[in-house]
This record gives structure tokens, C-alpha cells and sequence, in this order.
């Protein structure tokens, strides 16, 4: 039985097969006007209607389709967009970082060749924190007693001086600027050699006073304030000699004192450290 309904089936597919194969070599051999051309076109006029009417009635359905996929594609597209700004963003950060470094080090560079720091042993260091005061007084950086850092050691940029070191771990240390208050460094005017002490100016952290100018000595605006590399009556000094630290901006000439005050703007930018170099071997001294 199940034989018989096999080779009935495979049967029927033959001759389906087969009337197919005979409509289509009629259909390609007759001319335009023969019957089975006429009876596509009267299907086509029938079913057309049919078909153009599914149509509108299912374009709402593919526009809704159609917006979803668009809207999903325009998220993806902004997403990938996004990341790439954002990728392009950091990129141009770090990009600006290396070459503010770069700077620094090429200006630390020239200051050790000019004044001859190289035989001081410089250590370079970043900076990692800053002190949380309105004047930056302190700041930490990433060098300690291991690489030979030691407390009293000076601290300059490639600008000039920024300060010394006060204290220091195996890893770290923590460099008080000129600008802090129990700042002193013993100085001259590069000029005259007219010798000083330059101290902050209290609540300016961006002045530094020359102090102990008396009036009689030639001071002008203009000229330049280095570290004169002395011990003073007030201070001992701790800086090598040349090292630059400001310039002078002001000069206030006071009748009923003997002094003259003498105003110096620092060198170096003291909010904008990010690589400095601590003169490891002062002086001469002991390592």
C-alpha cells in the first residue's frame, strides 16, 4: 500500500514536471498575441490591483519597520561616534601633556648645560600632587632617598628656582616653593651684584620681595635676581650659585626707611610644574 502511494506521488510530480516543461517551450515559442500571453496579462490585471492595494495598506507597517532600523542604526552611528571622539579627545590630552613635558625637559636640558648642573647630580622627578592652598606652597614628587633625594637638597625647573626639598621617603619627597612663608633664599641682582634675600611677599603668591636693598643701591625694573650661592647673616644658603629666580617688577623707595622694597616676579610658573630636577650633590657637600 505505501509502495502504491509512493509511485503515485512520483507519478504526478513527472507529469507536473513535464506539463510544465511543455507551457514554457509554448509560452517562449508563440507570438504576443497567442492565448497564454493573453492569460498572463489577464492574471496580471487581476492580481495587480490586489497587490498595489497589500501595498499601502502594508507601507505604514514597513515605515514603522523601516524607522525602527534606521533609529537603531543612527544610535549605533552616534555611539561609534561618540567613542571616537572621546578616543580622539584623550588622545589630543595626551598628546598636549607629552609635549608640555617634552618642553620642560628640553628648557631643564639647557639650564644644566648653561650653568654646569650636571656635575650636581640632578635627579629629574615628576610632580604627583600639589598642596591644597590657594599659593601651591608645596608639592610631591615622585623621587625619595632611594635616587638619592635628601632633605635641604634645591629644587629647580628648566625657568630656574623653585624651591627645596623638606622632606623625603625611599619613593617620594615633598619640595616647599620659594613663594611659602618660611621660604629664604639668598640672592643678587645679576646686573649689580647688589645681594639680598628674597622672601615671599605675604598673601601675593605670585610676588617675591628682594629685602635688605638699601636705598643708595642701583636697582632697576627689569633685571634679573639669581641665587648668589653665599651664606648671608640671616641664611645659609643652599643653592649652587647663577640659578635664576625672577625679575624685578618694583621698586617702592620708602624716604623713612633705609631699606628700599623690591618687588620680583619667579621664573618659574609654580601652578604649572610637571617636571622638575632636585640638585642631588650641592655645594660641593657630602652626597
Amino acid at each position: 500500500m505505501y509502495d502504491k502511494s509512493v509511485r503515485r506521488r512520483r507519478a504526478v510530480l513527472i507529469l507536473l514536471v513535464v506539463c510544465s516543461l511543455i507551457l514554457l517551450t509554448a509560452y517562449f515559442g508563440e507570438s504576443p498575441g497567442s492565448p497564454l500571453h493573453s492569460v498572463q496579462r489577464g492574471f496580471l490585471q487581476v492580481v495587480s490591483p490586489i497587490q498595489e492595494g497589500a501595498s499601502r495598506a502594508l507601507k505604514p507597517v514597513r515605515d514603522l519597520f523601516g524607522w525602527f532600523g534606521d533609529t537603531l542604526d543612527a544610535k549605533e552611528e552616534r555611539d561609534r561616534l561618540r567613542d571616537e571622539l572621546e578616543e580622539a579627545r584623550r588622545a589630543a590630552i595626551a598628546n598636549a601633556a607629552a609635549a608640555r613635558e617634552a618642553e620642560q625637559l628640553r628648557k631643564l636640558l639647557g639650564l644644566d648645560e648653561r650653568l654646569g648642573l650636571e656635575e650636581m647630580r640632578p635627579v629629574t622627578a615628576r610632580v604627583i600632587t600639589r598642596s591644597p592652598t590657594l599659593w601651591y606652597s608645596t608639592v610631591s614628587i615622585n623621587k625619595g632617598t632611594s635616587d638619592g633625594v635628601r632633605v635641604d637638597q634645591p629644587v629647580v625647573n628648566g625657568d630656574g628656582l623653585v624651591g627645596t626639598v623638606t622632606a623625603a621617603t625611599s619613593n617620594s619627597a615633598i619640595v616647599t616653593l620659594i613663594t611659602d612663608h618660611t621660604s629664604g633664599v639668598s640672592a643678587v641682582v645679576n646686573e649689580t651684584g647688589v645681594a639680598g634675600v628674597v622672601q615671599p611677599a605675604v598673601g601675593k603668591p605670585d610676588d617675591l620681595l628682594l629685602e635688605y636693598i638699601r636705598r643708595g643701591d642701583r636697582i632697576e625694573e627689569g633685571q634679573t635676581v639669581v641665587t648668589a650661592g653665599s651664606t648671608s647673616r640671616r641664611y645659609e644658603s643652599l643653592f649652587p650659585p647663577g640659578i635664576p629666580v625672577g625679575v624685578i617688577t618694583k621698586v617702592d623707595d620708602e624716604e623713612l626707611d633705609i631699606y628700599q622694597r623690591v618687588h620680583v616676579r619667579p621664573f618659574a610658573q609654580l601652578r604649572r610644574l610637571d617636571v622638575v630636577q632636585v640638585l642631588t650633590y650641592p655645594n660641593g657637600g657630602e652626597t
